[in-house]
């Protein structure tokens, strides 16, 4: 769950998170929950929180796995037509919810009075553990939907752009728009290296200069200081290093595959 600032539109993710079993169930299928106990149908919950009503049955059914028992009861069609409702596990965790949501509001006002909320993004950022040995943040600045993938344009911290290609599913879900807040993952392995002139058919091709070689028994482990500040981290075979001429200082430009690039958002 995140503590949300209308005035700075910032955002904590932390310790605060509501995990069942393995997973963890987002605010928005929190509200979700809350918009069901109220309407009775998944066609006037998913109405009242703004999520399609694909999205809104795919929301139910991934809660109903993340638990460890069933949060929402469903029936389809009938004499009476569909219909859905809480089970008292589900209404248990939703009373829940909006106790901690009362007291994340009152932290909130604390932090607004210490002067302290413009740092809760950053400090949410820095305690973010992912597998991925590139983290980069950044807004959506452009969103080219098809019918199967979309192409996510991202301006990193900075003014570099990344390009990312994800299921339109994944857009919906998310809800990504032009201006939102993501943060953009790349495994090392996944950062080509080259020269300027090379030519591949990565969709992204950043250049930079080369600010740190780690050489091990076999590969390296090369951070390229990109224009706008941001660092992206391959790691290359030695034989790579020596072959195109890699050195601190010099120049290199990392090429990365736009289905390689996995987005997040908080939610």
């Amino acid at each position: 769950m995140s503590i949300y600032s209308e005035k700075h539109n910032a955002s904590f993710t932390g310790s605060l998170g509501l995990k069942l079993g393995a997973g963890e169930i987002s605010d928005r299928r929190l509200r979700l929950l809350a918009a069901l106990e109220q309407t009775g149908s998944i066609s006037g919950a998913a109405r009242a929180i703004g999520m399609t009503y694909k999205a809104a049955w795919d929301a139910v059914d991934a809660i109903n796995n993340l638990a460890d028992r069933p949060l929402v009861a469903t029936r389809h069609g009938g004499s009476r037509g569909g219909g859905a409702e809480l089970t008292e596990d589900g209404r248990q965790l939703l009373a829940a919810w909006q106790r901690l949501d009362g007291l994340q509001r009152e932290m909130l006002a604390l932090f607004e009075r210490e002067q302290i909320t413009d740092q809760l993004d950053l400090i949410r950022r820095i305690n973010m553990k992912t597998s991925a040995r590139n983290h980069l943040a950044g807004k959506v600045k452009a969103i080219t939907r098809g019918t199967v993938n979309s192409e996510i344009v991202v301006a990193l911290n900075g003014g570099d752009e990344l390009v990312a290609v994800i299921t339109s599913q994944s857009v919906e879900d998310m809800g990504l728009a032009e201006g939102r807040d993501v943060h953009a993952l790349v495994k090392s392995s996944f950062v080509i290296l080259a020269d300027a002139a090379s030519r591949t058919s990565a969709r992204n091709h950043l250049c930079g200069t080369v600010e740190r070689i780690e050489t091990g028994a076999v590969n390296s482990e090369v951070a390229v200081a990109l224009p706008g500040g941001a660092r992206l981290t391959a790691v290359v075979t030695n034989e790579s290093v020596t072959t195109l001429g890699l050195r601190e200082g010099g120049r290199t430009c990392a090429q990365i595959k736009a289905s390689h690039v996995i987005l997040g958002v908080d939610d």
